[in-house]
């Protein structure tokens, strides 16, 4: 693979420099995570990583997909892993978000295997490729509602968050369908919060999604109504 071994020392230097070992510990107790934290907090992250996307841009596409997958599998600190989530959704690179990114956007998500991974890349690069292109990703969206991954199945439900009126809404149905009887939390979970974000452009059909499905969980229903009635 043709990676930018520059690119991933220079962030993962700066992400060391940055580093607070009083704040880690904390943070990693937050997040549940197996894998240690640096201890650098979102805003310095944040403005650390625009500063270094913008002045390091990678020549092409095979460098950009083998450069992200090197942060994240070489990831010592989940700060690093951060880090490659934000070089996969860098504006340098907007033009390469297509289906051909799915089987990577697929590996994190499932190897990540959490909410903070998982609810930025389904929303913010699932969802976008879908709308781009429908006919090629909803197909493997149906195929992740079934799947006995917890995580690809949460993705299928979330990815239309923020999508309003471009909403899909027999994706939407088919996605929550086979997870309404599933006593999962992050299921429960996702499925209300789909709902309560489309219920901000369609009240009257999320209102009568849950009259029409009483098998949702408790969780589910109070989360989709929560500011509709």
């Amino acid at each position: 693979m043709s990676v930018d071994e520059q690119l991933v020392k220079a962030i993962r230097a700066g992400l060391a420099g940055l580093a607070d070992p009083v704040k880690a510990p904390a943070m990693r107790a937050y997040m549940k995570s197996a894998m240690p934290f640096r201890g650098v907090a979102s805003p310095e992250r944040s403005a650390f990583l625009k500063g270094i996307l913008a002045g390091h841009i990678l020549p092409d596409r095979v460098t950009y997909s083998a450069t992200v997958l090197k942060l994240w599998r070489a990831a010592e600190f989940r700060e690093e892993r951060y880090a490659a989530i934000a070089l996969s959704g860098h504006r340098a690179y907007r033009q390469w978000q297509d289906r051909e990114l799915v089987p990577l956007y697929e590996e994190m998500i499932v190897d990540g295997a959490w909410w903070d991974y998982v609810d930025e890349l389904a929303i913010r690069r699932i969802g976008p490729i879908l709308r781009a292109d429908r006919a090629g990703v909803t197909p493997i969206m149906l195929s992740w509602a079934g799947d006995a991954d917890l995580w690809r199945r949460r993705t299928a439900i979330i990815c239309q968050i923020g999508a309003k009126e471009d909403t899909d809404t027999d994706l939407l149905t088919r996605t929550i369908e086979p997870a309404i009887a599933e006593p999962e939390f992050f299921l429960r979970k996702g499925i209300g919060w789909a709902l309560r974000e489309y219920a901000k452009t369609s009240p009257d059909w999320v209102r009568s999604f849950v009259d029409d499905h009483p098998g949702l969980s408790g969780l589910s229903r109070r989360e989709a109504l929560k500011h509709i009635g």
